[in-house]
């Protein structure tokens, strides 16, 4: 399994103001925790041993709850943007160094419960069996949902577990999924921009994704569970009412 992760925490978290005025957003309260509580606890029981935090503004906050990561079984560290934001593609790629070659890439406001090691295992499958002798070898793999623009804008073409099509910028009618919000990446596709000294500038990671589905360099790979995230407030209550209820069920479990 790939057991290293980069999560994107650096922004600004607008949308969530005025709760992230003075805290960021990967740690506002989620149903009594803060919700990178929630995200350590996952990926430590999905098998997870090593996280890379990337965070900028209000980051030393972070640091400071988190630390090493140890009270979550965890190896912790972390990549800061510096004194401008460098972008969710940016952020990345300066915290290479601290990454496997193989990695997962998840974002601070999301909370994905899916079967990682078995998507792990389908990218490394993958790499040693492309689809077509004509296949290009993937340099990355996206998971994608069904979304139909329920929970937010769908912006892939995802058909017969082909991904065809990813646009995070003009989505389009037929686009009935969306990108779910975790990647993995081999650190291989950072090349170019390490070379024109890219990572130092700030770049979106969907520019990034777009070009890769364009060369045939992404595979695709679709679950089913609904993904929770506190990037707006209607999200962040959708989210509270999730946990809340499970907290409720396990307790009823106990009993």
């Amino acid at each position: 399994m790939i057991t290293t992760a980069a999560i994107l925490a650096g922004g600004l978290a607008t949308r969530l103001r005025p709760i992230t005025e003075k805290i960021p957003k990967i740690l506002v309260e989620v149903a009594g925790r803060p919700f990178v509580d929630w995200q350590l606890e996952l990926l430590q029981r999905k098998g997870f041993r090593r996280v890379v935090l990337c965070i900028g503004f209000l980051g030393e906050q972070v640091e400071a709850l988190v630390g090493d990561g140890s009270a979550w079984g965890l190896e912790v560290r972390y990549s800061y943007d510096g004194p401008r934001q460098l972008g969710t593609g940016g952020a990345l790629a300066q915290a290479l160094p601290l990454l496997d070659h193989n990695f997962w890439v998840l974002y601070g406001d999301s909370y994905l419960d899916i079967a990682y090691r078995t998507i792990s295992d389908f990218f490394e499958q993958a790499l040693v069996a492309p689809a077509s002798v004509e296949a290009v070898k993937p340099l990355g793999l996206m998971t994608v949902y069904a979304n139909r623009n329920k929970w937010d804008t769908s912006n892939v073409i995802f058909s017969k577990g082909q991904l065809l099509e990813y646009n995070k910028w003009q989505p389009r009618p037929e686009m009935e999924y969306i990108d779910y919000g975790a990647a993995i990446l081999q650190a291989e596709i950072f090349q170019p921009q390490a070379s024109s000294k890219v990572e130092q500038s700030a770049f979106d990671l969907a520019d990034l994704y777009q070009q890769m589905v364009v060369k045939g360099q992404m595979v695709g790979y679709e679950v089913a569970q609904r993904f929770y995230e506190i990037g707006s407030h209607s999200g962040l209550e959708e989210a509270r009412s999730f946990f809340e209820h499970r907290g409720s069920q396990e307790v009823k479990r106990e009993k």
